[in-house]
C-alpha cells in the first residue's frame, strides 16, 4: 500500500486508477477525432483539446471512485466491476453535462461525447478482462514475515486469508512466547541469522505480533532486521493501516499517544472544512428546500405527529445539540421518551419514512445543523445522549469518537452495514476512530464520494 494524505491505498487500485485515467483520456480524444473525421477536418493531436480531454476523464473517474468501481468485490468480479462501469459512465456523463453547461469551453460536441463514452467503456472492461490476474494475484502482495506465533499470528493469518487482502505472509517465527496457533512456523532459535532468513523469504516488510512484548522484544534482531531496510511494523498499526479501523482488542493508550494520528496542524484544513460546510449546506437547503417542504406535507397527511422532529444528541468535545429530521416513524415509535436502538426493518417506520430513509431525504434537514456549526457533512454519527452513556461505559476509547465533529455521512457509515446492538457500536467505533486519527479533506473527499455507493445501494436503515 501506498499512504496518500495519511490513508492508505493498495498498489492495485493506484495502478487500476493510473490506466483507467490515460485509458479515459484516450478514449475521449478518440472519440473527438472519429467526429472530426466524418466531418471531413484535421485529425491531428490538438493541445488545445487538453482541458476537454481532462474533463472527461476526472469526472467519469470521480463517478467511478463514488460507485465501488475499485472496491474489493470490484476487483475479484469481473461481472460485479461491469455492473459498476455502466452506472458510473451513466453518473458521470449526467455530471459532464452539468459542468459543461456551466463551463462551456470543456464542452464536448455531442456525438464526441456519444463515442468517446462508449469507447471508454469498452476500453475499461478489456483493461479489467487482461488484468484480472494480475489485480487478484500475488505479485501486487507485500511479503510479510510474522515474528510471533500466538493469537494475534493467527489473526494475521487469517487475515492473509481474506478476500482482497493486500498482502501475503511468507513466514512465522517463533519468539518463545507460548503455544503456536498457527499452522507452520520456525522457532527462532532454529535461525542462525534472520536477516538472511527475511532476504531468503524475499520479504518487504516485518510485523511485530508478539502476545506479551514486557521484556520480551527482541531488540538485536530489529535492529538488524531495521538495517536491511526492511520496514517493521507493530500489530495495531498493521490492522489499521490493512482495515482501515482502529482494532480495539489490540488497543493500547501508549499507541495511541505514540502513534502518528490526532494532528495538531489541522488549523487550515479545518477552516476549509467549515467554508465547504457552509457553501454546501446553503446550496442544499435552497435547492432541496421545495422537496423537505412537499415531503414534510406528505409525512403530516400520512400518520398523525409533527413532520420534523428534534432529537438531543452528542456533538464534538460531548457537547449537546438538536439535530432535525423529516419524521420517518410513527409518532408513538418511543414510549415514554425511552431511547430504542432502531431495527433492521423496523416496524415503527411509516410508508412514506421507508422510501425517505432508502433516498436519505430525511437526512436533508441535517444541513441546518451543520450550517449552524453543530454538524459537519463528514464525520462520526451523532448518537443520543443514553446511548453514549452506556456505551462509554461498556466500550473503550468511545469517548475519543468525540474529538471531531459529527456527520452526516462517516467512514463508518460507508464501511459497515446496519446494525444496532453493542457488538456492531463497538465495530463503527473502530471505523469512527480511525476516521479520528486520520481526518484529512483527502479523507473527507474520499467518504463523500462513496456516499454515492449507500445511497444507490443501500445496505441498511439509517439510524433514527
Amino acid at each position: 500500500m501506498i499512504r496518500l494524505f495519511k490513508h492508505y491505498v493498495p498498489y492495485a487500485v493506484l495502478l487500476l486508477g493510473a490506466i483507467d485515467f490515460l485509458l479515459l483520456i484516450g478514449a475521449a480524444e478518440a472519440g473527438w477525432s472519429l467526429r472530426l473525421w466524418q466531418l471531413g477536418g484535421s485529425v491531428d493531436p490538438d493541445v488545445n483539446r487538453l482541458p476537454n480531454l481532462l474533463a472527461f476523464a476526472a469526472t467519469l473517474q470521480v463517478a467511478m471512485v463514488g460507485v465501488g468501481v475499485y472496491s474489493v468485490a470490484a476487483l475479484q468480479s469481473l461481472r460485479f466491476a461491469i455492473a459498476r462501469l455502466l452506472v458510473a459512465v451513466a453518473l458521470g456523463i449526467l455530471a459532464l453535462s452539468l459542468i459543461f453547461f456551466l463551463f462551456p469551453p470543456v464542452s464536448f460536441w455531442r456525438s464526441s461525447l456519444f463515442y468517446a463514452m462508449w469507447l471508454g467503456l469498452f476500453a475499461l472492461v478489456v483493461a479489467r478482462i487482461l488484468l484480472k490476474e494480475t489485480l487478484g494475484g500475488e505479485r501486487l502482495k507485500r511479503r510479510v514475515l510474522v515474528l510471533g506465533v500466538g493469537a494475534r499470528a493467527a489473526r494475521i493469518e487469517a487475515l492473509a486469508a481474506s478476500r482482497g487482502a493486500a498482502f501475503q505472509v511468507v513466514g512465522f517465527v517463533g519468539m518463545n512466547d507460548g503455544a503456536s496457533a498457527v499452522k507452520e512456523s520456525v522457532n527462532r532459535d532454529d535461525i542462525q541469522s534472520l536477516p538472511d532468513h527475511l532476504l531468503a523469504l524475499n520479504a518487504s516488510e516485518v510485523v511485530l505480533a508478539l502476545e506479551e512484548r514486557r521484556n520480551a522484544l527482541p531488540l538485536n534482531d530489529l535492529l538488524r532486521i531495521k538495517t536491511t531496510g526492511v520496514s517493521i511494523h507493530d500489530f495495531s498499526s498493521f490492522l489499521e493501516r490493512e482495515t482501515g479501523r482502529v482494532d480495539l482488542d489490540s488497543l493500547n493508550p501508549s499507541w495511541l499517544i505514540f502513534s502518528d494520528g490526532f494532528s495538531a496542524g489541522r488549523r487550515l484544513s479545518s477552516a476549509a472544512k467549515r467554508g465547504f460546510d457552509i457553501l454546501v449546506s446553503s446550496l442544499l437547503l435552497v435547492i432541496f428546500g421545495p422537496v423537505i417542504l412537499v415531503t414534510a406535507a406528505i409525512v403530516k397527511l400520512e400518520s398523525r405527529g409533527p413532520a420534523f422532529y428534534r432529537q438531543r444528541r452528542v456533538g464534538l468535545y460531548g457537547q449537546l445539540f438538536d439535530v432535525i429530521k423529516l419524521r420517518s416513524m410513527r409518532e408513538d415509535a418511543e414510549i415514554g421518551g425511552k431511547a430504542v436502538w432502531a431495527q433492521k426493518d423496523d416496524p415503527r417506520v411509516t410508508r412514506v419514512g421507508r422510501f425517505i430513509r432508502k433516498t436519505r431525504i430525511d437526512e436533508l434537514p441535517q444541513a441546518w445543523s451543520v450550517l449552524k456549526g453543530e454538524m459537519s457533512f463528514v464525520g462520526p454519527r451523532p448518537e443520543r445522549p443514553q446511548f453514549v452513556a452506556d456505551l462509554e461505559a461498556r466500550l473503550p476509547y468511545y469517548a475519543e469518537r468525540h474529538v471531531v465533529k459529527p456527520g452526516i455521512t462517516g467512514w463508518a457509515q460507508i464501511n459497515y452495514p446496519y446494525g444496532a446492538s453493542i457488538e456492531d457500536a463497538r465495530e463503527k467505533l473502530e471505523f469512527d476512530l480511525y476516521y479520528a486519527k486520520n481526518y484529512s479533506p483527502f479523507l473527507d473527499v474520499l467518504i463523500l464520494l462513496q456516499t454515492a455507493r449507500v445511497v444507490l445501494w443501500p445496505e441498511g436503515a439509517g439510524a433514527r
